[in-house]
């Protein structure tokens, strides 16, 4: 399988690059994890937008939903038709009024998915982890059946251990690292050597830094995150960065 990066920032755009959305494909079928600010336009560069099979969001953040809107638009007014004739957005339902917002007519469908149990969505199969978030937010861990191949991903979250059983193992772990190593006082996203800690204990075979701070300098995030990380490959997120699974 392979993930694009589509947009990887925290909270808001900034200097030409979106806020969390990533295109995973496996075969002819294309998932979009997450549909952040930007994510129509940065996905129209990689892929025909009515080419996707599903939407899966995490949580409800605008940071991780803003295009949800203009991608439902972008279905209502194309003729053209692939393999749906209406794009599934699985989300869960403990905000039901957003919930609610991923169905328009002819276009989108919400379909929930039950945090409990496990999800196939075409080619993958999912299962959902509760994160520490403000919001109630859900970590993914999505196989490749065909291949046994896994990516791991936190979605937005402080630092707790428990995440580390979850993400075991995973052929590329996702990480919210939103802060620098020097950050203290409240926490609600990671920072650079909690990720690589996290990857380390977790025996994950590669790590993407993503959910990125606007500003500072990437290479030291990077090499903070590596530090705690050990011999695990680090990588930082970038507009249309592609790893195959």
């Amino acid at each position: 399988m392979k993930l694009t990066v589509l947009g990887f920032l925290g909270g808001f755009p900034a200097n030409g690059n979106g806020t969390s959305s990533y295109l995973l494909q496996s075969g002819d079928f294309n998932l979009l994890i997450d549909c952040g600010s930007a994510a129509l336009l940065s996905l129209e560069e990689v892929l025909d937008p009515m080419k996707l099979n599903a939407v899966i969001l995490t949580h409800y953040h605008h940071d991780h939903t803003a295009d949800v809107g203009v991608l439902q638009y972008y279905w209502q007014l194309h003729d053209t038709r692939y393999t749906e004739k209406v794009l599934p957005i699985y989300g869960h339902q403990l905000d039901k009024q957003n919930f609610a917002g991923l169905d328009w007519p002819n276009s989108t469908k919400g379909i929930a998915y039950d945090p409990d149990q496990s999800l196939e969505v075409g080619p993958f199969e999912i299962t959902f982890f509760k994160t520490h978030h403000p919001v109630p937010a859900f970590a993914l861990r999505i196989v490749e059946k065909s291949t046994n191949k896994v990516l791991a991903f936190t979605a937005d979250t402080a630092y707790f251990k428990e995440l580390t059983s979850f993400v075991a193992n995973a052929d590329l772990l996702m990480t919210d690292t939103n802060f620098f190593a020097n950050k203290t006082g409240q926490k609600w996203h990671m920072t650079s050597t909690e990720s690589g800690q996290l990857a380390k204990d977790a025996h994950d075979r590669q790590l993407l830094l993503t959910h990125l701070p606007a500003t500072g300098d990437m290479t030291k995030l990077k090499a903070e995150a590596q530090h705690t990380a050990g011999s695990i490959p680090v990588l930082v997120a970038s507009r249309h960065l592609t790893v195959v699974i």
